[in-house]
């Protein structure tokens, strides 16, 4: 679905009148807790088996970041050939994360809901099927990274127990060549990692 304000696919909601937004226009404000309603949503979560879901994944990811491949914790990944979990509204698909091994943790690769469909625990439950996977792997921790100007994935990955551990500077520059504008109009330059210790 494009943007209220433009062409561009939209990849969140305002949490208060509901339109959906792109990067440019969303705007990062403090709201106050009666103003925030989250809808109650049912869903499901599946482990992702199926061609026609392994394509879905593919088109969420072109939606959200524009190219199938994604540069985290210095290694290249084509997202929809990872192991991946699909949330579901009645078969449809709502929300995905990719997932990958790093050494003693398991690093979530991308995570994306849909706008209309963000703020309903989505998010949430996907990060915890893949805490689960993690443990059951016998991973002692998860790993996550984020770009600088990504405040509601910071914030949302903060909530859920990750730390931010180690910044890298001007990594997500150097891949795009130049510094993007990103949300909010700020700067796109650095990678900021999180984890969360499995216990």
């Amino acid at each position: 679905m494009n943007c209220s304000y433009c062409e561009k696919d939209s990849i969140y909601k305002c949490i208060v009148c509901g339109k959906l937004l792109c990067a440019k226009h969303v705007r990062l404000r403090t709201i106050c807790h009666s103003c925030m309603k989250p809808p109650k949503l049912e869903f499901k979560i599946e482990k992702v088996m199926a061609d026609k879901e392994t394509e879905r994944v593919r088109q969420f990811i072109q939606i959200f970041w524009g190219e199938q491949e994604q540069l985290t914790f210095d290694k290249r990944f084509i997202v929809a050939e990872l192991p991946s979990y699909v949330a579901k509204i009645r078969k449809k698909t709502v929300g995905f994360v990719s997932f990958g091994e790093e050494g003693n943790a398991v690093l979530i690769v991308a995570l994306g809901v849909l706008p209309e469909r963000q703020s309903g625990g989505v998010g949430e439950r996907l990060v915890e099927k893949v805490e689960a996977e993690a443990k059951r792997m016998g991973k002692s921790k998860l790993l996550v990274s984020t770009s600088n100007d990504d405040l509601p994935a910071l914030a949302f990955y903060q909530s859920i127990g990750f730390q931010i551990y180690e910044i890298r500077p001007n990594i997500i520059a150097e891949k795009h060549g130049e510094i993007l504008e990103g949300i909010g109009g700020l700067p796109i330059r650095d990678e900021l990692r999180l984890q969360k210790i499995i216990k």
